[in-house]
């Protein structure tokens, strides 16, 4: 994309915390213009100021994700700020652990209004205009999970595994357009939801020592350590700004070899 670094505009989901913040910064570093989309009202405007400390646009949209008409409000209301859209990265997640024989439909419904169909809905809005303007990219998150048997994590591993799907079909709808559309698998972070499911797994499993039970988890991962938000963010800047065009429809897995098959 040809385009001068202050018109640049990227919008992204899940922006108020973790990776999707570490983001936001990252692109506004970069000298993008930057929609920070998000429930927390709160967060999401302190984000949004930090992102304007590097001289560049930022706004906080504040988008409720699991509302049939949120992901295509959120997308117009950066096109109408902005005036242009280049690359949507669909980050936010929902992620509630339960065990297998006790899910409930209101986890169920949750995660996938808002890991599937908000996906879905935003990457079709996001489409929709950068077919008519010559194209951009948009990157999803998904996860390993979405290739693991987690009977505790059942229904998030689900959604992922229609991330991934809706990845492939994003990116063959709209290849002609110019239109780049992959997706990024992080491994293990130490973020707010992270740490929140896995004080939720381990009470699932009957497990009081914290430090021994995170240990355990962190010693499955080939490399030995978990990763962070700054370097996972690293891999989707570099997806938004360098991938050649010609990179489409792929999976990249930053899981330190926990995503290996």
């Amino acid at each position: 994309m040809n385009i001068s670094p202050n018109q640049r505009t990227v919008l992204v989901t899940g922006a108020a915390q973790g990776l999707g913040r570490e983001i936001c910064l990252q692109m506004a570093a970069q000298g993008w213009s930057t929609g920070v989309a998000d429930l927390n009202n709160d967060a999401g405007e302190k984000c949004a100021k930090e992102c304007r400390q590097h001289g560049t646009d930022s706004i906080f949209v504040p988008v409720d994700l699991a509302t049939a008409e949120g992901p295509a409000q959120m997308v117009e209301a950066a096109v109408r700020h902005f005036g242009r859209l280049d690359v949507l990265i669909n980050c936010a997640a929902h992620a509630t652990p339960e065990a297998f024989v006790d899910m409930t439909a209101k986890v169920w419904e949750q995660t996938l209004f808002v890991n599937v169909r908000a996906i879905a809905l935003a990457t079709a809005a996001a489409g929709r205009y950068m077919s008519e303007n010559g194209g951009g990219r948009i990157i999803n998150i998904t996860s390993p999970a979405s290739r693991m048997a987690l009977p505790n994590y059942a229904a998030y591993a689900a959604s992922k595994a229609a991330v991934d799907s809706l990845t492939r079909s994003a990116a063959v709808a709209l290849a002609a357009k110019n239109i780049q559309v992959n997706s990024v698998a992080p491994g293990m972070m130490d973020t707010p939801m992270q740490l929140k499911t896995e004080e939720i797994f381990a009470a699932l499993e009957g497990q009081t020592d914290m430090e021994r039970f995170l240990a355990g988890r962190t010693a499955r991962i080939p490399i030995g350590r978990r990763t962070t938000c700054q370097e996972v963010a690293k891999v989707v800047v570099w997806l938004a700004l360098d991938a050649p065009e010609y990179v489409t429809a792929e999976r990249l897995n930053i899981s330190g070899g926990l995503d290996k098959d």
